[in-house]
């Protein structure tokens, strides 16, 4: 059914990639067309961006996107947006905040809602990185929500990870002990020409230089807005990535990525046999309400009700 379109799509065409974008939002299209797409996949270097709000990601990136293009490379970016908790809906800003690279054929920019993700990353972020490497984008950059420190899942998706801060935004180690020290290998300091940045800086390789693994983060300081720093932070992408070729880290941890996504999958194919279940089952029905009203614990209900689930 989607043959036409993910051929059109391996040769370039924005219009097909978008409406396979598009059509992942769907169960049934996703599965079809990934199996499809995948004997294209396995070549973008994907580099996945995050940080607390208001440190200038999107126009970071977009420098960085200037840049790329400068060398030639063509690019994916995905821009994850947060989902509102109240309306369910998200701002897909993708076009207000890339203006200058939206008519750019080299560069492909799509915005995905996070939707109920708490991970910063949209529940179709993986599918939508293989439709953009089957595209031939050189390079896929992933934007992570910024709405908090729980913001990590963009490490199970990316090759390199790129944590930004800026000075002043309170103490920095803070923010590293809530998550993000682990997920970052370059550390990235823009709007450098603030009072304070030297501190920050200094913090920084601080907590890099206690790293407990053969790659040490390395910090870079920029300021996007003046385009200052932009090709020293490329050089220590390309330093992570020489790292990960050279150390075997590369192909393993591609390798883990693809593990873990079907671990994910069979936990998601689970929870809706767990939930068909107990619509259809009347004694799973109530079971449930034997511990909604307190005649049996918890734990004792969701054991018997798996068991009977994995052993009717």
């Amino acid at each position: 059914m989607y043959k036409k379109m993910i051929e059109e799509s391996v040769q370039g065409n924005a219009y097909s990639l978008g409406r396979l974008i598009t059509f992942l939002e769907d169960e049934e299209k996703r599965v079809q067309i990934i199996k499809e797409i995948e004997p294209y996949t396995g070549n973008a270097f994907v580099l996945g961006i995050t940080g607390p709000p208001g440190a200038g990601k999107s126009t970071l990136i977009s420098r960085l996107i200037a840049h790329l293009r400068e060398l030639g490379f063509t690019l994916g970016l995905l821009c994850v947006d947060p989902t509102s908790p109240f309306s369910g809906g998200a701002l897909l800003g993708d076009r207000l905040r890339m203006e200058e690279h939206s008519l750019d054929p080299g560069v492909f920019i799509r915005s995905l809602s996070a939707q109920d993700r708490l991970g910063g990353i949209s529940p179709t972020t993986r599918e939508a990185i293989k439709l953009l490497d089957a595209a031939g984008k050189d390079i896929i950059i992933v934007e992570s929500a910024g709405v908090g420190q729980s913001q990590l899942d963009v490490k199970r998706i990316a090759d390199t990870v790129l944590v930004v801060f800026v000075p002043g935004m309170g103490d920095s180690i803070q923010m590293l002990k809530a998550g993000l020290m682990e997920i970052a290998d370059i550390f990235v300091l823009n709007m450098a020409d603030r009072e304070g940045a030297d501190k920050t800086v200094q913090e920084l390789k601080d907590a890099a230089s206690r790293y407990m693994s053969a790659w040490k983060p390395l910090v870079v300081s920029t300021v996007a807005t003046g385009n200052e720093g932009i090709a020293e932070l490329y050089q220590a992408v390309v330093s992570h990535r020489e790292f990960l070729k050279e150390s075997g880290l590369f192909d393993q941890l591609r390798r883990e990525r693809s593990q873990d996504q079907t671990m994910e999958l069979v936990q998601e194919l689970l929870k809706k046999e767990v939930n068909r279940s107990l619509e259809e089952n009347a004694m799973l029905q109530q079971l449930l309400e034997k511990a909604k009203y307190g005649s049996v614990d918890p734990y004792s209900a969701a054991r018997q009700i798996v068991e009977k689930i994995l052993r009717p």
